[in-house]
């Protein structure tokens, strides 16, 4: 990725928004460059969130309750497919 003029942007409720400048000339980027800039900024505070979930994810209190969450899950639907095996029988 191209190193870009350090632009402000606020954070609401987790979107990026950019700040408007107050004097045009103080943005001298063309005007599709801004949009670009925002989109630019947008995915990479994605790409940090999606790496901090992915992190706690995989921390082993929280990978331990999913795989306890997966095996209860899966008694769960073996006991169902074998009542409806019953019933049908």
């Amino acid at each position: 990725m191209a190193q870009l003029d350090p632009v402000p942007f606020v954070m609401i409720e987790g979107a990026c928004r950019m700040t408007i400048a107050e004097n045009p000339v103080q943005d001298r980027r063309p005007p599709d460059g801004a949009a670009t800039v925002r989109l630019e900024l947008c995915v990479a505070h994605t790409l940090r969130v999606i790496a901090a979930a992915r992190t706690e994810r995989d921390d082993a209190p929280v990978k331990a309750a999913r795989r306890q969450l997966a095996e209860i899950y899966g008694v769960t639907r073996l006991n169902r497919r074998l009542e409806r095996g019953r019933h049908s029988a």
